[in-house]
């Protein structure tokens, strides 16, 4: 695996490591500018498949970011990537908004609701029982049953909300047809980014705040991984797992440095200083 000195491709996740609830956290915007000033090919990952990657782009700048929408890569993209490789010029019908219906009208698919290809669940603040009851019939008529993301819930001002595999779920208990997921932890989504950017797994790195989908992934498609602290993750919760990332470190302005860090020296950090 390769040290952090020999990397010269980074993906990151977004939310939880390069920003929280708007707000960029601390060495964000620097470690952006030092990987554009250098010349060094990087993609921002997420899950989320509401927005394009224009949205995602001027939500990022309004939180002082700059990260061009060719550098975004997000589950929607990655599953119409997916779907475009399995089918050409196919059709979908997709439960969803504009981030996954616009990559797939971009990947060459036909949205329809008579006998498509695929059904397709991404993330939507809007899901209705009438489109969920279609999505069930379509798939038990014979179309593939397809996740842009597991996440079962996702955050709101007002607390946790159904996300993505919540819905998901619903639709396999009724149909007893489990979904293809593409997006994060499925190291497919990695490896799509990596062809984006041109990038070979044994010099590229993951930067993520979650165990269960950004290191796991990376550990799967041979990335050398970081776990950064300002996210969901602690030490309970990386005691769950039975793998470990490369580097635990507080937050992406500990990457500023060019020092590399020994495997040996990887531990846990002590909470309290976060």
């Amino acid at each position: 695996m390769a040290r952090r000195d020999e990397i010269e491709c980074w993906l990151t996740d977004m939310d939880g490591v390069l920003v929280h609830e708007n707000q960029a956290l601390p060495g964000a915007a620097e470690l952006l500018q030092q990987w554009t000033d250098s010349g060094t090919p990087f993609l921002v990952l997420t899950n989320n498949s509401i927005f394009t990657p224009r949205d995602l782009s001027a939500r990022l700048r309004a939180s002082g970011l700059n990260v061009p929408e060719d550098r975004i890569w997000t589950s929607a993209l990655a599953t119409a990537d997916f779907l475009k490789s399995q089918v050409s010029g196919g059709t979908a019908f997709v439960i969803g908004e504009v981030g996954i219906t616009t990559a797939l009208h971009e990947a060459g698919f036909i949205m329809t609701e008579t006998d498509p290809d695929y059904v397709v669940v991404g993330e939507t603040r809007n899901y209705s029982f009438e489109a969920i009851t279609k999505a069930i019939r379509l798939i038990l008529g014979g179309a593939r049953f397809i996740s842009t993301n597991p996440d079962a819930t996702g955050p709101s001002k007002d607390g946790p909300m159904p996300a993505t595999g919540a819905i998901s779920a619903l639709i396999t208990k009724a149909t007893g047809m489990e979904p293809y997921v593409v997006g994060k932890p499925n190291p497919m989504m990695f490896r799509s980014a990596m062809n984006k950017i041109g990038a070979h797994s044994e010099n590229t790195g993951m930067i993520g705040d979650r165990m269960d989908t950004d290191i796991v992934a990376g550990i799967e498609a041979g990335l050398h991984t970081i776990l950064v602290m300002t996210g969901i993750s602690d030490e309970v919760e990386i005691n769950r797992y039975p793998f470990r990332p490369d580097e635990i470190v507080a937050g992406v302005h500990e990457l500023l440095t060019t020092e590399p860090v020994e495997s040996d020296e990887i531990g846990f950090l002590d909470q309290s200083s976060i």
